[in-house]
């Protein structure tokens, strides 16, 4: 008898419905696209259901060998400590199950084939300017983990080397340096007559609509041009590279970058975290939100004192 498999994708949760109706939509699509598995979802903090309810479910189901998938586009402390970390102790708690985690979004040609689309997208909306008088401003979110918040830069110069912009660098929403309210000044100093900025993230959320808010305010008092982007959404070349990652942990290959994870060797700055056990870090926001059709009275309830204690 074949063991029944499933695929779980690990997305992170957001305070935004618009967010998690983006997240729920890249379920749908991978459900279509891989009609014999048992497809579902969990996340990590904020929403619902969490990873423990969506394995129970499928488990439930017959599920016995899980593909997990983390729908996260950066290596930092979500990819490498929390998701693991529930992945392990989830596992050990149900009788002949069996999960393989895979390897976050990261940097793929079908991520910088999206960023080049959704860029040309934006650029189709205005007069067109040369790229050499154009300046690129990659935001990423910001963590505390040199290694995640180097991929965003690495992607920004990639895009800006393929996208033949005059120049672009990286700045960040917030957790690390530079922040994007410092950045704008400084690149509005510079010789370019438009500023085109590119969130990397893969849905709309809370922070996203921060980046285009501040970006607003900033046209206010700025001589430039000043446009951006919308996030990656459900484009197919995202679904591409979740394939990518189905198939790595297929096939036995799920590789995740160990040589500059700050857990594992001697990053300048973060020497005391070398060998940190390994542990989740967000169980006083795990499923915090609960879903608009199960707000019955009693979640209510609870919600209220939750948020009371957390002085959200």
């Amino acid at each position: 008898m074949s063991t029944k498999k499933g695929i779980l994708i690990c997305g992170h949760g957001s305070r935004d419905p618009e967010g998690v109706d983006g997240f729920k939509e890249l379920v749908r699509l991978l459900k279509l696209r891989y009609p014999d598995r048992i497809v579902d979802y969990g996340f990590l903090e904020f929403s619902h259901p969490v990873y423990a309810a969506a394995i129970e479910r499928m488990y439930l189901n017959g599920v016995r060998e899980i593909t997990a998938i983390p729908a996260i586009l950066f290596a930092g402390g979500h990819a490498k400590n929390d998701i693991p970390y529930e992945m392990n102790t989830l596992q050990n708690q149900y009788s002949g199950l069996k999960i393989k985690l895979g390897k976050h979004i990261g940097i793929t040609a079908s991520i910088l084939q999206l960023s080049k689309k959704i860029i040309e997208q934006a650029e189709s909306l205005v007069q067109p300017v040369d790229r050499k008088e154009a300046c690129l401003l990659v935001v990423g979110r910001g963590t505390s983990d040199p290694d995640a918040n180097s991929d965003v830069a690495k992607l920004t110069r990639m895009v800006w080397e393929g996208m033949g912009f005059g120049f672009a660098t990286t700045t960040y929403i917030g957790v690390t340096q530079p922040l994007l309210k410092d950045t704008l000044p400084l690149i509005n100093q510079l010789p370019y007559k438009r500023i085109i900025a590119l969130p990397v993230f893969l849905f709309t959320g809370i922070l996203l609509k921060k980046i285009h808010h501040q970006i607003d305010e900033f046209r206010d008092v700025s001589n430039k041009e000043l446009i951006y982007t919308k996030s990656f959404e459900c484009d197919e070349l995202l679904l591409q590279t979740i394939d990518e990652r189905i198939q790595e942990v297929e096939q036995g290959n799920p590789n995740m970058n160990c040589q500059l994870c700050k857990y594992r060797t001697q990053i300048i700055g973060y020497e005391s975290e070398v060998g940190k056990e390994q542990m989740g870090h967000h169980l006083a926001v795990k499923g915090i939100l609960f879903e608009e059709d199960k707000k019955i009275e009693t979640e209510k309830r609870v919600l209220t004192g939750i948020k009371k204690i957390l002085g959200i």
